[in-house]
């Protein structure tokens, strides 16, 4: 980890995607580390006390050399299943006529390890092949920048496999195995590399385990009283071997400490009960 802080706590920063999943958590961090914060969003939202939100859409460029115009860093933690490439470029042009003098991004584990060679590939995992697009576009901006590889987060585990469980029998992909890691830490990891000086692409973040993806339904289902019968399915294409050979995984990283359990317990605590369709618990 870098510790050398190049950046004053009153820089003004940017955070693209911070009302998302992961954003959210990254602006109250800034903040309480002295930070003036600007938030773009597409939607509108009311500015409160060191936070200031604006409006713009990445995807169209709309009203992005504005949200970029006064900010001395960027951490870009809007992300989406597609077209992440073409958000990012369209944000380093406006970052690199606008001065800005550090660039985060985060980006996902395995970018550069899963081959998308077919239409099942990128049909299934295409998300990776514009990550590392997205990736090469900060890289290749000449603007000081740090990119982050993460592993999935529990939130989109738990998207996933929240929505697999209504299906009476589930279908798993066989073999893939997933290293989940808590938001909440990805969050202190940016913020910390933020405040620190420009570092290229470094050490990747993980969860502190491994688990096949019939673990992370049976824990989900243990964890809500349901039961489901789980059909094994071998998914096709070289993308999904290289999931098989674990290319998604960093388990010399494993450096987050929140465990998919951890995380069931207190998603699932803070919800109302979870009432199961009929012929389901």
């Amino acid at each position: 980890m870098n510790d050398e802080v190049s950046n004053s706590p009153t820089s003004r920063i940017l955070v693209t995607g911070g009302t998302g999943t992961l954003g959210r958590l990254v602006v109250p961090r800034l903040r309480g580390a002295g930070c003036d914060v600007r938030v773009l969003s597409r939607n509108s939202h009311q500015s409160e006390e060191g936070i200031e939100f604006v409006t713009g859409d990445l995807a169209t460029d709309e009203g992005i050399e504005a949200a970029v115009e006064g900010t001395e860093i960027i951490v870009h933690c809007a992300g989406s299943n597609k077209g992440d490439e073409d958000k990012t470029r369209h944000l380093v042009r406006a970052a690199s006529r606008g001065g800005t003098r550090h660039l985060v991004y985060i980006s996902v584990v395995g970018a550069d390890e899963i081959p998308l060679v077919s239409a099942i590939d990128r049909a299934m995992f295409g998300y990776f092949g514009s990550k590392l697009a997205a990736e090469r576009a900060v890289a290749d901006s000449g603007l000081p920048s740090t990119t982050l590889r993460a592993t999935q987060f529990h939130d989109l585990i738990f998207t996933t496999v929240r929505q697999m469980a209504k299906l009476p029998v589930i279908p798993v992909p066989a073999g893939l195995r997933f290293q989940p890691v808590d938001t909440g830490e990805v969050a202190a990891r940016l913020v910390e590399l933020a405040l620190g000086m420009p570092a290229g692409l470094v050490p990747d973040i993980a969860g502190p385990r491994v688990y096949e993806m019939a673990e992370l339904v049976r824990g989900y289902l243990r964890a809500t009283h349901k039961h489901r019968p789980i059909l094994p399915v071998r998914l096709p294409g070289r993308a999904a071997a290289a999931f098989r050979a674990g290319r998604n995984l960093a388990p010399d990283r494993a450096v987050g400490h929140r465990t998919w359990e951890d995380f069931l317990a207190e998603r699932l605590n803070a919800q109302p009960t979870i009432t199961t369709s009929p012929g389901g618990a």
